[in-house]
């Protein structure tokens, strides 16, 4: 029997995963019970790492460790989106090459988006192979139309992050 592919739309408020069982594409439920998965990712003190409703809720108290829209940032240059880091509630911060990535205290150290939305994607990963009941490690990852060839690339480096072989953006 083929391997299964899932299909994710890595979206930027909130995420969904997918499979095809037989000629039917099946929404696969995450660990909460929701097709939806907030796109948020949320660091402790003690370095625990939350995704999805848990980093939504942690956001309020928390926000300059909890990283929503990350995908606004995901492979573009702090330069190119200084008027979206006066948005959010945590730190947008250069990296050594003047990538965009994310100041975290919690960690005491920078996060890329990539990481951002390895960890989403992780979360939909696991989803999926608990409802199949199968390891799962090739994906289809949807992108804006608008993505450049920056982005697209860095949304797939967030995949290999995962654990995902991205077949295709």
């Amino acid at each position: 029997m083929a391997e299964k592919v899932i299909g994710i739309d890595l979206g930027t408020t909130n995420s969904v995963v997918a499979v095809m069982i037989g000629d039917e594409p099946v929404v696969i439920q995450n660990q909460e019970g929701s097709r939806l998965t907030p796109s948020v990712v949320s660091w402790t003190k003690e370095k625990e790492i939350l995704v999805g409703e848990p980093a939504k809720r942690r956001a309020i108290l928390d926000p300059e460790n909890t990283v929503y829209e990350s995908k606004r940032f995901i492979g573009r240059k702090y330069e190119e989106v200084i008027d979206e880091a006066k948005r959010v509630s945590y730190r947008v911060v250069p990296d050594e090459k003047g990538d965009a990535s994310f100041e975290i205290p919690n960690l005491g150290r920078k996060v890329r988006p990539e990481e951002v939305g390895a960890q989403v994607l992780k979360k939909l990963k696991e989803a999926a192979e608990a409802y199949l009941g199968e390891k799962i490690t090739k994906a289809v990852i949807t992108v804006p139309a608008y993505f450049n060839e920056r982005q697209r690339q860095a949304t797939k480096d967030a995949g290999k992050i995962a654990g995902l072989e991205v077949l295709r953006i």
